[in-house]
């Protein structure tokens, strides 16, 4: 993509924008913390070679990164490479309701072409490469001159075992090792998880030695992601016949125990609030990683979007104030028992449209009125952390 080697070359409206963008948060004291791709694969690399399907996307994925780094990189000091690649290959090659919308013909989404017992590995694996190759040019190109950092931003559930069984306590690690350990494994140790490569097999990409050790360590900062928790048991081994990302773990995981949820569900039906999860996964990660640098780069709640309330009700967010009170106490737990993080980002800023849920729930710190020229108004959770930060 550097230098117009992809048809059109660079957009120069495009790094005019984010030239303005970046100049007006520090002038206003934010330093940018840059995400490269958060599920925004190019159609036109999805029409010519499948996109993240295939190995091309490497070299034009660092290429863009160039653009990036060589642009911005004098204002810009924290670079991810991408935001929640578990996201994009599970829902967008697995359950196929995410963009490119693949996955195996049994599934709900009824997909039209796909693999959910593959594909999800392919696009991981090339996710995976792209980040160690951009990252690997910043640190020998651009880091000693622009004295940045460059890491990768993960989405992580904890999990608690249902029943003190083995099984279940066993369903558990696995769990984590096919959420988190799918990529974080490769990025600290250079290979999949044993438990993956057991139960995946020949459909799970493996490493050459070369592509190992340029990944391995390809970091200077871990983002992590954290919204709830979930119990996990363990799961029959499937017939082989419909290999799925989503059976391969063998681990059923429910947010639902006897009939009583692990805590408070929110509008979003996979969201219970758990703050211990949190503690915990910070923790976990100390211990089985060697403790790296983490950023939390996403924590948050949503309420459904009531269109009858009226606007005063709507800023009534009390629940989102005890959410973030909660997982900042976690938090703060965490670090007094040694985890590593250095910063904390809220999600989100403002109502947004949230990908398959679409307007329907909202997130923000602060109302967007969508019917009335998207005017914001701050709800309480906004007043809650600017006291909170003045402290």
């Amino acid at each position: 993509m550097t230098d117009g080697t992809l048809k059109g070359g660079v957009n120069r409206e495009g790094i005019k924008y984010y030239n303005n963008l970046i100049d007006e948060l520090l002038s206003k004291g934010v330093q940018p913390f840059v995400t490269l791709f958060h599920w925004d694969s190019p159609q036109g690399l999805e029409d010519k070679y499948g996109g993240f399907l295939s190995p091309n996307i490497i070299n034009d994925y660092k290429d863009y990164a160039e653009v990036c780094f060589r642009e911005f990189g004098d204002r810009v000091k924290h670079w991810i490479t991408f935001n929640e690649p578990w996201s994009f290959c599970v829902t967008g090659y697995e359950r196929g309701v995410f963009a490119p919308g693949r996955c195996s013909p049994w599934e709900k989404a009824n997909c039209s072409a796909g693999d959910s017992g593959r594909e999800p590995y392919t696009a991981a694996h090339h996710q995976i490469l792209a980040h160690a190759a951009a990252a690997r040019l910043y640190k020998q190109k651009y880091k000693a001159v622009q004295k940045g950092k460059i890491g990768i931003s993960l989405v992580s559930n904890w999990f608690t075992p249902l029943s003190r069984s083995k099984s279940s306590v066993i369903a558990t690690r696995r769990a984590i090792e096919f959420m988190l350990g799918w990529f974080l494994d490769p990025l600290a140790r250079g290979d999949y998880p044993g438990s993956m490569k057991e139960l995946v097999g020949n459909r799970l990409p493996r490493f050459t030695k070369k592509q190992s050790k340029l990944v391995k360590g390809s970091f200077d900062f871990i983002g992590i992601n954290y919204y709830t928790t979930n119990y996990a048991d363990s799961l029959p081994l499937s017939n082989g016949l419909r290999n799925s990302y989503s059976t391969d773990a063998q681990a059923n995981l429910t947010g639902v125990r006897n009939g009583v949820p692990i805590g408070p569900q929110a509008a979003s039906p996979w969201l219970y609030v758990y703050p211990k999860g949190f503690h915990d996964l910070l923790l976990y990660l100390k211990e089985k990683y060697r403790n790296p640098l983490v950023y939390i780069t996403e924590n948050g709640v949503d309420e459904a979007n009531n269109k009858s309330l009226p606007l005063e009700e709507a800023l009534k967010d009390d629940a989102r104030i005890e959410y973030h009170h909660m997982h900042l106490d976690a938090l703060l737990s965490a670090i007094r028992d040694g985890a590593n993080v250095k910063g904390y980002f809220a999600w989100s800023l403002l109502d947004n449209f949230e990908w398959a849920s679409g307007y329907t729930v909202r997130f923000g710190l602060h109302f967007v009125d969508y019917n009335h020229g998207r005017k914001r108004y701050p709800k309480r959770s906004a007043g809650w952390f600017k006291r909170f930060l003045k402290r």
